[in-house]
């Protein structure tokens, strides 16, 4: 933040309607980008939402708990600039994506992964026109390049806005099809960020739960939620 925005000198944070969009102003100043970008975000409702935080500072300004507006200044400053890089950074989970690679053993972990995951998979394949192949190990094994290609396009179709969305989604749970799956609402966002952690918690069945660990994937469901949310209002779902 610039130096005259280090504490609150507004009395009022109020969506504004833009020629590109809606925007917030502080008073009589319009809310701007570290980049010194206008802030213009394409719903009031996602407006709404960063317009609320702004209004929630009661003295000094923290970025931590801002996020939509953290969010909103990456899509402007960063993903709009290089959209294409993005897409692609993205596209390219699904030709290593976490569903597909599959344990040999013990059992019950394979059962449990293949009665979490195929649903998953065959959803992709029906929504999407998607059929990623399966493999067992980590072993790295090519899909069929029509059908990266289909994803690649989902992917790169996507305004900036719900690009920033993915590409948290995508990063957060190591799987595209999660990340598509959050975007299409095929099932709650919580119950699909457990999907992706189903490894873990397997691990956590056997060994116990490591305290650090814990608070680590705690900090990533909350991002990852956030995500969803910031999804839904940027496409007014």
């Amino acid at each position: 933040m610039t130096e005259w925005a280090a504490k609150r000198f507004w009395t009022d944070a109020r969506v504004t309607e833009e020629d590109a969009g809606y925007g917030v102003a502080l008073d009589s100043r319009a809310v701007k980008t570290p980049a010194k970008a206008p802030l213009v975000v394409p719903t009031p409702a996602l407006a709404a939402a960063i317009a609320a935080e702004w209004d929630a500072i009661e003295e000094k300004i923290d970025p931590r708990k801002m996020p939509m507006t953290r969010s909103a200044n990456a899509a402007i400053d960063k993903v709009a600039r290089q959209h294409a890089e993005v897409a692609d950074m993205i596209a390219a989970y699904g030709e290593t994506d976490l569903l597909c690679y599959r344990a040999t053993s013990p059992q019950e972990l394979v059962l449990r992964q293949a009665e979490e995951w195929d649903p998953l998979l065959d959803w992709a394949d029906s929504a999407l026109n998607a059929r990623l192949r399966i493999a067992e190990g980590i072993m790295p094994h090519a899909q069929d390049p029509d059908v990266v290609q289909r994803l690649r396009s989902a992917v790169r179709g996507q305004g900036v806005f719900q690009l920033t969305a993915l590409h948290d989604l995508v990063s957060l749970s190591g799987s595209l099809i999660i990340g598509l799956a959050v975007q299409h609402g095929a099932r709650p966002a919580a119950e699909l960020w457990e999907i992706s952690r189903l490894d873990e918690a397997w691990q956590a069945e056997l060994w116990g739960a490591d305290e650090e660990a814990e608070e680590a994937a705690a900090i990533k469901r909350s991002a990852f939620l956030h995500a969803q949310e910031f999804y839904c209002l940027a496409s007014e779902k």
